[in-house]
């Protein structure tokens, strides 16, 4: 397998506030910017609840110079939207996408209004091509609505049947299940890359929620030692870094193909990590 050092990438979510949006585009992507990402990637919510948020903050990096990937899924809205938004960025000079399935917003469940990713996929190709390179999400520890184990990689791999380029993955501590993932994924027939999604750590609470809700298991031993610092936020932070930077030296120790980290809109955390894996 290639080296991990080859693809560095970073994830942003757009802010509610304009002094929010402000802070990152002037401060926080400009300082991991200039650690050479391959691209950022900006989140998006279901149903235009932050579509017109996302797409100014993207076209604002984009106008900065940086390679964006803007998160898109249908949620509630039409094929007719979707497809302007995807002109939208074609042109602008957006040439990343990472599609996704999305959540419905609530009170807008029904039949037919949920469209899964590799439907996603096959639609952004239908209208634009080959011009987006298209990452989708993958999920080491599996999907906490899948079926089985093996069921969410032939998902998986629809999505690149579909035309996808590469895949990011949910966050995860155990490495172990990225490794046996990829594996699986293999012996799938899947051979495109995937990227090790990584969450640096910094608020334990926040992260065991984030981590109830999306089916990421946190190490017994990691919890312990998390709830054992209190409201020690520097210990916590300082473990976290420690943690987290072994968790991704050994997997790009073992051709990982690359790391996306999950920023959280913060720069020291993930410039630390990277410092210290001398990237």
């Amino acid at each position: 397998m290639s080296s991990g050092k080859d693809h560095i990438s970073f994830e942003y979510f757009p802010p509610k506030t304009d002094a929010g949006v402000e802070k990152l585009l002037s401060k926080t992507a400009p300082a991991l910017d200039a650690l050479g990402p391959e691209f950022c990637s900006v989140t998006y919510g279901a149903g235009g609840s932050t579509r017109d948020r996302t797409r100014g903050v993207v076209n604002a990096l984009r106008e900065g110079g940086a390679s964006v990937a803007p998160h898109l899924s249908f949620g509630g809205d039409d094929a007719q939207t979707i497809a302007a938004l995807l002109e939208s960025y074609r042109a602008s000079g957006i040439d990343r996408l990472v599609a996704l399935r999305g959540d419905m917003p609530s009170g807008m469940g029904g039949p037919g209004q949920l469209v899964y990713a590799n439907e996603l996929v096959a639609f952004v190709r239908e209208k634009t091509g080959d011009h987006f390179n298209i990452s989708v999400a993958a999920y080491p520890e599996i999907h906490p609505e899948a079926v089985s184990y093996d069921r969410d990689i032939e998902f998986l791999k629809g999505k690149f049947d579909a035309g996808a380029d590469n895949a990011i993955t949910q966050y995860f501590y155990n490495v172990e299940s990225y490794f046996y993932f990829m594996d699986r994924c293999l012996a799938a027939g899947i051979d495109s890359p995937i990227y090790a999604g990584i969450m640096p750590i910094t608020n334990y609470e926040n992260l065991a929620r984030f981590s109830r809700n999306c089916g990421a298991e946190i190490p017994r031993w990691i919890c312990q030692r998390l709830e054992g610092f209190g409201d020690d936020t520097d210990s916590v932070t300082k473990f976290g870094i420690e943690v987290v930077t072994q968790l991704c030296q050994t997997l790009l120790d073992n051709g990982a193909a690359g790391i996306h980290f999950y920023t959280m809109n913060q720069v020291e955390p993930t410039r630390e990590i990277y410092n210290n894996l001398g990237l």
